[in-house]
């Protein structure tokens, strides 16, 4: 593994275990979208061929980033 797959990976949990200890609902939705995010970006990570891993990485949390923006919009 990565250190870039294992980060997105590691702030994924700590999101989860934040929202499970929030009181606030937008605290929660919020920390869940970024957990659901970094989940998106790890395995988009996983799925592709070892390349610049940082490149990689970025391009990963670009695509799960406008694909959730999309599909909030509607």
């Amino acid at each position: 593994m990565n250190r870039e797959l294992r980060e997105f990976r590691r702030l994924e949990r700590v999101c989860l275990e934040q929202a499970a200890l929030s009181t606030l609902d937008l605290a929660r939705s919020g920390l869940l979208k970024v957990a659901d995010d970094c989940r998106i970006a790890a395995e988009a990570i996983e799925a592709k061929s070892p390349r610049g891993a940082l490149a990689g990485a970025v391009e990963a949390l670009k695509l799960a980033l406008s694909a959730t923006r999309v599909s909030h919009r509607h």
